[in-house]
């Protein structure tokens, strides 16, 4: 699992011979219909709108990430539809990376909940058992290009556990959604790891927003 900074709002407005943040941008259309709006104090705004649920105006700004994860994980992040991916393709392009899933015990009372206390010797199973099927699944799948299949064919050879990178686009708004979401316990344990890297880079990118949400970054 891997996420990145890709790309974030960057404003074109000068106030003072200054030019503003993402998060100044958010509070300059904000104010459209004020005669302060060019104000750059704009903490108590934000947290003023957070508080009170004013949330278009987090739509003014939007964060690209990069999200390198497993084919498992991947098509939970696409049910976001607020916001807008592109996804390695393997139509276009041949496999070649793969990741490791450390196995947990299902919970018996919570269908979305897993435990992490497996013994040791069912944890080198699971493990002993992912690469067994992957070395296969590699084999097969280069003996299908080998033999002038499809790549949109022969992938479906492949497991779950191919990786898989994608780029996702989304405003402020959304990402707050999305990190409120996907932080929960809730999540899968795979997916809550690339949603608590994307907060912090959410944190260190929009500080103002996140403190006026609780947010600190995660320990480390």
């Amino acid at each position: 699992m891997k996420v990145r900074l890709i790309a974030v709002t960057n404003p074109l407005v000068e106030i003072q011979h200054e030019k503003l943040s993402p998060e100044g941008l958010i509070a300059y259309c904000a104010r459209v219909s004020s005669p302060h709006q060019e104000n750059l104090d704009y903490e108590k705004l934000l947290a003023y709108c957070i508080k009170n649920r004013h949330w278009s105006i987090f739509e003014m700004v939007d964060m690209t990430v990069e999200i390198v994860t497993s084919r498992a994980i991947s098509p939970q992040i696409l049910r976001h539809r607020s916001f807008v991916f592109q996804e390695f393709s393997q139509r276009y392009a041949k496999v070649n990376n793969f990741e490791t899933c450390s196995p947990r015990r299902q919970d018996s009372n919570n269908r979305q909940h897993s435990i992490n206390d497996l013994d040791a010797s069912t944890t080198r199973w699971f493990t002993d058992a992912q690469e067994e099927i992957r070395a296969l699944s590699v084999e097969k799948y280069n003996e299908a290009l080998e033999k002038g299949i499809a790549r949109e064919c022969a992938r479906m050879l492949l497991p779950l556990n191919t990786q898989t990178k994608l780029y996702m686009k989304g405003s402020v708004r959304s990402w707050i959604h999305y990190i409120e979401v996907r932080t929960d316990a809730g999540t899968q344990k795979e997916h809550r790891d690339i949603a608590q890297e994307v907060r912090d880079i959410f944190i260190t990118q929009f500080p103002v927003t996140a403190s006026a949400l609780g947010w600190s970054a995660s320990a480390r």
